[in-house]
């Protein structure tokens, strides 16, 4: 049942969409997507380019994040000044107890320092006068380290990326503390508060702050407070590790959305690549041959669906040409063995001719084929040559009220020399149309000819052009015998020819199929209808002919 069902599905037509048993070109692009695979998209230059960039964006926002840290500048300007503050304060109490010298006692006895903190007071000389360091008490705030594989990982990749970069906040190596007391000193000696902050790559850290001593504005020492800045660290070490796990995953997340991404874009790019590849192997025949099928992604609404549907267009176009020269070069060759074969009957029978009647209607028979198969040939190669002249010339805008004026005053005296009378209506204000002027010249000149051969002595033939709506209406008329209903479609087609008797052979029955192409070309129509009364029955003899062509405003 199964096996029923699928070949009941393969020999459904669907236009361009048709899928046959054995398409090679579907079943070669699915086993080459097959063959890709999603890993192997990695291996797409377009795929690793998507990738690239998105990954060079993210480093770089995270990079600017980590060196451009605001959190960890406000925190370290904060603590620092915390502890000028608590320096202020001390050098306070110095001066309120009376100096240097008479606050060692009541420091020492009601000054108490946790474990992160050292006190230096200094005379006026720069000597140290008192030293205190801080004891450890179970009161006192604990650092809480945390340690993961990623979090240590990605601490030393940022401490080395510190020491090649050499960013700020980092000293390589570890000053002399009492080079920063020196340098603090100076500061408290032209009454300033000064700072400084220490850290190296491995997240050592201490902060040291100074305060003048001043009694009456007079300069009587410093006060300068180190803080030992481990649980700073600590906080700016844990900051800059979540800001590296984030970035991980936003890394993991990246790379998996570019590689979804690049595989939406890069597959669909190669299946065309390849059924455009199939198809350049089979016009050289090296495979069987089979109209070549291009993915249909058109339901896609971006530029890859766009580009699907202009390829498939494309091709299809393509193979409408291809059949289109095929049935023109089998109607050529038609068209020519009907005068090739008059030819050979006319010569064999002037062989057995006797009477010179005879061989003169003979000789007028080859020279009417000659004349035919030379007009024939003529008409074909200009109809070949019509599509690449139309892509070639140039549009441009003319009056076509001017053109058919002109047209209508050469033609006009040919159909009154054949007793036709010639009338034309035509407006008096100007008509731009932008196209080809000599084109579309040949196409009213077609018209208006085959107008006036098919008319007799008496008949007219009228031509009026108008504007209407978005449309130009050229109409070309006659009162001649009218065309068969039945083939008021085909008189567009190629040697078709609906001709009398008496002007068998004269006309190729290419001046219609080739006016057609080019109101094609210029985005119009072409039609013929008969002339009727309009009370008449539809199968009543027409009053003539009519010819419409609709050209775009």
């Amino acid at each position: 049942m199964k096996s029923q069902l699928a070949a009941s599905r393969t020999d459904v037509v669907l236009g361009d969409d048709w899928v046959g048993p054995g398409d090679a070109v579907e079943s070669e692009v699915r086993a080459s997507r097959a063959r890709r695979g999603f890993l192997s998209i990695s291996n797409s230059p377009l795929a690793r380019k998507i990738v690239l960039f998105n990954l060079v964006a993210l480093v770089i926002l995270v990079t600017s994040v980590l060196f451009t840290n605001p959190f960890r500048d406000s925190l370290l300007r904060q603590q620092e000044q915390t502890l000028g503050q608590s320096a202020q304060i001390v050098a306070d109490i110095v001066a309120a107890a009376g100096g240097v010298e008479a606050s060692r006692d009541v420091l020492a006895q009601r000054l108490t320092l946790d474990h992160r903190f050292e006190l230096v007071i200094l005379g006026t000389d720069g000597a140290v006068a008192m030293h205190l360091r801080g004891t450890e008490s179970p009161d006192d705030p604990q650092v809480l380290e945390r340690s993961t594989v990623i979090s240590d990982l990605l601490s030393r990749i940022w401490s080395g990326m510190q020491l090649v970069t050499g960013a700020r906040f980092v000293e390589q190596t570890p000053p002399d503390f009492d080079a920063v007391l020196a340098m603090l000193f100076a500061d408290s000696q032209q009454g300033l508060r000064g700072s400084h902050t220490h850290r190296q790559a491995n997240d050592d850290m201490w902060i040291a702050a100074s305060a003048p001593v001043l009694r009456n504005t007079t300069f009587g020492g410093a006060v300068i407070l180190r803080r030992d800045a481990q649980d700073t660290a600590a906080m700016m070490r844990h900051d800059r590790e979540q800001v590296l796990q984030f970035f991980l995953i936003a890394l993991l997340v990246s790379v998996g959305l570019s590689f979804v991404l690049a595989s939406t874009i890069a597959n669909p790019l190669a299946d065309l690549a390849t059924a455009a590849e199939l198809g350049k192997r089979r016009d050289g025949r090296r495979t069987h041959a089979g109209r070549v099928r291009i993915p249909d992604l058109t339901g896609r609404p971006d530029e890859i669906g766009d580009l699907s549907r202009a390829m498939r267009g494309m091709v299809s176009a393509l193979y409408d040409r291809v059949e289109a020269n095929e049935q023109f070069a089998a109607d050529v060759a038609h068209e020519i063995k009907n005068p090739l074969a008059s030819l050979r009957s006319a010569v064999g029978s002037l062989r057995m001719a006797k009477r010179e009647d005879q061989i003169q209607r003979l000789l007028d028979v080859i020279d009417h084929d000659v004349r035919r198969l030379d007009r024939l040939v003529s008409d074909t190669s200009n109809a070949s040559r019509l599509d690449a002249e139309l892509v070639k010339e140039q549009e441009e805008e003319f009056d076509l009220v001017k053109l058919l004026d002109n047209l209508c005053e050469h033609l006009g005296q040919e159909a009154l020399g054949k007793g036709v009378e010639f009338i034309k209506m035509l407006p008096e204000e100007p008509i731009t149309v932008t196209g080809l002027e000599g084109r579309l010249a040949q196409v009213f000149v077609n018209l208006i000819s085959n107008a006036i051969s098919f008319c007799e002595a008496g008949d007219a033939v009228r031509i009026w052009a108008r504007r209407r709506n978005d449309r130009i209406l050229v109409v070309v008329e006659d009162t001649g015998p009218g065309i068969p209903d039945t083939a008021l479609q085909r008189v567009f087609k190629r040697f078709y020819s609906e001709r009398p008797v008496n002007q068998f052979g004269n006309h190729s029955g290419l001046g219609l199929a080739i006016s057609k192409q080019i109101v094609d070309a210029h985005n119009g129509v072409i039609w013929a209808e008969n002339i009727r009364m309009p009370d008449a029955e539809p199968d009543s003899p027409p009053l003539g002919a009519r010819f419409v062509v609709g050209l775009p405003a």
